[in-house]
């Protein structure tokens, strides 16, 4: 019985001493001048850019307030954007923003990213909106040429309390 005890224990000591995790022995940096998407300070984009990604966000929320739709131009936006920006579509994703957060409020602009290999600015806004049940988040990218190239939507997951 003591015998037993004693393998016992030298079996468990054995089992605890070979599971022991290593330490990675090297850290990969990637050196700054690969990096591609840098975040920006507000003053460092072109007041242009910014009032161009704040107004045809706002347009485009604002037409589930309103059902009405002004279609970008071609100086405002891509031909992508344009093209995907039906009222069908625009319509469908209305109704299921409205149904879950309500009405639209207002946008605030939270960060600027730059991607340093095309020049887009990807403008990230939060929504505000009438029930402040779920987060929302407005995606808006606007290229070299100061034309908005994306824009989408997302909900935020809730932070733990």
């Amino acid at each position: 019985m003591i015998l037993m005890k004693k393998i016992l224990r030298l079996l468990t000591l054995l089992v605890l001493v070979s599971c022991k995790s290593k330490q990675p022995t090297t850290i990969e940096t990637v050196p700054e001048s690969k990096v591609r998407f840098v975040k920006i300070n507000f003053n460092e984009v072109a007041l242009a850019k910014k009032n161009r990604a704040f107004d045809l966000g706002k347009r485009l929320l604002e037409t589930c307030n309103t059902s009405r739709f002004k279609t970008f131009s071609s100086e405002e936006a891509t031909a992508k954007v344009i093209q995907n920006a039906t009222v069908e579509n625009i319509s469908k994703t209305c109704q299921k923003i409205l149904h879950r957060n309500g009405k639209f409020i207002d946008l605030e602009l939270i960060e600027i990213i730059q991607d340093t290999e095309s020049d887009d600015l990807l403008f990230k806004f939060k929504i505000e909106y009438e029930k402040k049940y779920f987060q929302r988040q407005l995606n808006v990218t606007v290229n070299s040429e100061g034309k908005v190239s994306a824009i989408s939507t997302k909900e935020l997951p809730k932070k733990p309390m």
